[in-house]
């Protein structure tokens, strides 16, 4: 298939402790992209790597001219290095995949072809469940997909990716979202235009293990359902949590005393209903603060990342490939 030449495709790649598979994904993107006749750009970034994954990235940059690089000063999290990434591209279209090769290249060309007939955002979602992936992924991955439909505007389908081409237009409006705490499978999704879901089945991992912990998987599920950024109000709500479910367990207790006879009339309902109710309040304040974290740390206006190197220069608003 022939495609136009005149187009540019960016690709951005967040990168974190990914050393082992920069160059493989490098190799499987241009054996794809090479015979399109499309110019095309790979963008890394490298948010707050521990391992040798930016002098990989630096040493491929030179010897590509299409690979570039950003480092970020620390760690901000992946949708923040997408974030970063995005706001330096320049292409016609935008491409951001993982770099573990979870995301397999040759579904790029079926995601230009949608794009080449009209569709502006075009998303992937995987067909099954992830069968490379840990039980407790799997159990939290459809429990945060359960929680975010039912609990919010925007409607995701169950294991939607943050592999997606976007059309320039898109890229343009997503430049202009000044959130601190950002979602960008919800943001897509939220931001409307003509778009296209295609299913895939996850490959496996090129080398190393997911980044992501059981109770990190638990925070950002909690976080991008409930926009909680502050720990503390973590901490409140599962106080509350905790509290209620105490409430429960002294359900039998009060049975037992009360058929055994050792029971004070009233005590036994009158602390299971202070307790329950307890921790029901804790746990509507945790949820209200929530929303009043979330607007405190807005207010700050503090970036959402913060660029230490990169091999892109601005120049007048105009980005220099050197």
């Amino acid at each position: 298939m022939t495609y136009d030449i005149k187009k540019k495709i960016s690709i951005i790649i967040p990168s974190y402790n990914e050393e082992k598979n920069i160059a493989f994904l490098i190799e499987q993107i241009s054996k794809t992209l090479n015979p399109t006749g499309y110019d095309y750009e790979l963008i890394f970034v490298d948010d707050g790597s521990k391992d040798n994954t930016l002098n990989e990235i630096k040493f491929n940059a030179e010897l590509y001219s299409n690979v570039f690089y950003i480092e970020l000063s620390k760690n901000f999290g992946k949708d923040h290095a997408l974030k970063a990434g995005i706001g330096m591209a320049k292409g016609d279209a935008v491409i951001t995949m993982d770099a573990d090769m979870q995301h397999p290249p040759q579904l790029i060309l079926k995601m230009l072809k949608f794009w080449e007939n009209g569709y502006d955002i075009i998303y992937t979602y995987r067909q099954n469940a992830n069968p490379h992936a840990k039980s407790y992924q799997k159990a939290t991955s459809k429990l945060f997909y359960k929680g975010i439909n039912m609990l919010s505007d925007i409607k995701l389908e169950d294991g939607t990716a943050d592999f997606r081409l976007m059309d320039e237009k898109v890229v343009k409006q997503l430049k202009l979202i000044d959130e601190y705490e950002i979602f960008f499978r919800g943001i897509v999704k939220w931001a409307g235009y003509k778009q296209m879901g295609i299913p895939y089945i996850p490959s496996k991992r090129h080398t190393g293990e997911a980044s992501y912990s059981f109770f990190k998987l638990v925070k950002l599920a909690v976080g991008s359902i409930m926009a909680f950024s502050a720990r503390p109000l973590y901490i409140v709500t599962g106080i509350g949590l905790v509290f209620s479910m105490m409430a429960i367990l002294y359900i039998p207790y009060v049975l037992v005393s009360y058929f055994e006879g050792y029971t004070v009339s009233g005590w036994a309902s009158m602390i299971a209903t202070i307790a329950f109710f307890g921790g029901l309040q804790l746990l509507v304040l945790g949820i209200i603060g929530v929303y009043v974290g979330k607007i405190f740390m807005q207010s700050k206006h503090r970036p959402n990342y913060i660029i230490r190197s990169t091999n892109l220069i601005s120049v007048n608003n105009d980005l220099i490939r050197v």
